[in-house]
């Protein structure tokens, strides 16, 4: 990147940038919805991938596919789509458990 065009910019200039500009979300709060959906549609995700992987599996096994790369891909897919949702699964449980430890 070459940056070598930019002159005439003052520690002023920046200043006022950054006193002008907001660095948190406005326009939109995030509620326990919104984080419940978000979650909900993660796994719904995760579900449609297991589910193409298995068919895929299926398909090659059957002998309608002779192709190994898309069956790895889609299992890979799967594999990993399981392992974030284990792992968000998991900090929620933690999360849980510290506030349930909290004293009121």
């Amino acid at each position: 990147m070459d940056i070598s065009n930019i002159n005439g910019i003052s520690t002023g200039d920046i200043k006022s940038f950054f006193n002008n500009t907001s660095l948190t979300k406005t326009d939109k709060t995030d509620s326990f919805s919104d984080v419940l959906s978000a979650a909900m549609g993660s796994i719904g995700e995760t579900n449609d991938l297991q589910n193409a992987a298995e068919q895929e599996e299926v398909r090659f096994a059957l002998g309608e596919s002779d192709n190994t790369h898309d069956l790895l891909v889609a299992e890979t897919k799967a594999a990993v789509a399981l392992q974030y949702t284990v792992a968000v699964r998991d900090k929620i449980i933690d999360a849980y458990k510290e506030l349930m430890q909290m004293s009121i």
